[in-house]
């Protein structure tokens, strides 16, 4: 089951990332971030309070370490996606890329370390084996892997920095879920999820506030067009938290690079656009360690 709400996570991310790149014209890069939490966060609380309505066993007792760890959480995403623009923003944006990948290392040696959730040896041998069939698809055919993993710029430090960032809020993620206790894994993911993305409006909201606070105005202005940004990211967030309430964050997150590997798929079979030899590998060294993660994680 996880694995099928995994790849709808991985679906809604994909559309929610095309649709946020559409209100670039109109909102800068923080507020074009800060929709998906003004927007997300009372259709998240929305959904919460369905799921525990729906739920026979109602609302679980929410223990007070619960707060902390989902307010960490997102603190972490936050940090995560401001280190990543910041690669961005400096135009090395295959080098934030290849080293935000380091994520999938991270986040195998976070849950081992902080959750007790470590994956066993094949497990490990698989993520590392998604890992390089990643940096491989994301790196530019023209520029050597090496000369990517060779940069010791800022750009690869908000990388790698961006790559914790994300790792630490899935491990988040899913500590806060397990201390629900043994309730149904919908409404403890959708439980988590309200508490971050209500804890990301208010830490994000302020910061929009003092330094834009004109772009408050114009998400609600261009509703229209931000609102359907909010559905497909509580979609997306709300797989994302159901799938790691079901399985450890690593696995999960390993799964969710199929993303990557499905975008590569469209562009050679709907779009026609040629690629290499290597890319083809790539894919197929990424298919092979999800397929490892999945069975021996």
């Amino acid at each position: 089951m996880w694995i099928a709400v995994t790849f709808l996570a991985t679906i809604f991310q994909t559309l929610r990332t095309a649709a946020q790149a559409r209100l670039r014209p109109d909102l800068s890069v923080n507020a074009a971030s800060y929709v998906r939490y003004i927007l997300g966060a009372p259709l998240s609380i929305a959904a919460c309070i369905l799921a525990v309505w729906w739920s026979a066993d109602g609302m679980p007792t929410i223990p007070v370490r619960f707060w902390f760890i989902v307010t960490a959480a997102g603190l972490a995403q936050i940090i995560g996606t401001i280190a990543l623009l910041t690669a961005f923003d400096r135009r090395d944006f295959a080098i934030g890329t290849v080293y935000s990948k380091t994520e999938l290392i991270q986040v195998a040696v976070f849950s081992a370390v902080i959750v007790g959730e470590p994956l066993q040896l094949w497990g490990w041998v698989s993520v590392i084996a998604v890992l390089v069939g990643v940096v491989k698809l994301a790196s530019p055919s023209d520029t050597p892997l090496r000369q990517l993993i060779a940069h010791r710029d800022r750009a690869a430090q908000a990388g790698v920095l961006a790559g914790a960032g994300f790792a630490l809020a899935s491990v988040g993620i899913r500590w806060a879920s397990t201390s629900l206790g043994d309730h149904p894994a919908l409404v403890r993911g959708l439980i988590t999820l309200a508490a971050m993305n209500t804890a990301q409006t208010i830490v994000n909201g302020v910061w929009i506030r003092v330094r834009e606070p004109k772009s408050i105005g114009i998400i609600f202005r261009h509703w229209k067009r931000t609102l359907p940004v909010g559905a497909m990211s509580v979609g997306g967030s709300a797989a994302w938290a159901i799938a790691m309430s079901m399985e450890t964050a690593a696995k999960v997150r390993s799964l969710g690079q199929l993303e990557l590997l499905l975008t590569f798929v469209v562009s050679r079979v709907w779009l026609r656009q040629q690629h290499r030899r290597s890319e083809f590998v790539a894919s197929g060294i990424v298919l092979i360690g999800i397929l490892g993660v999945t069975i021996w994680g």
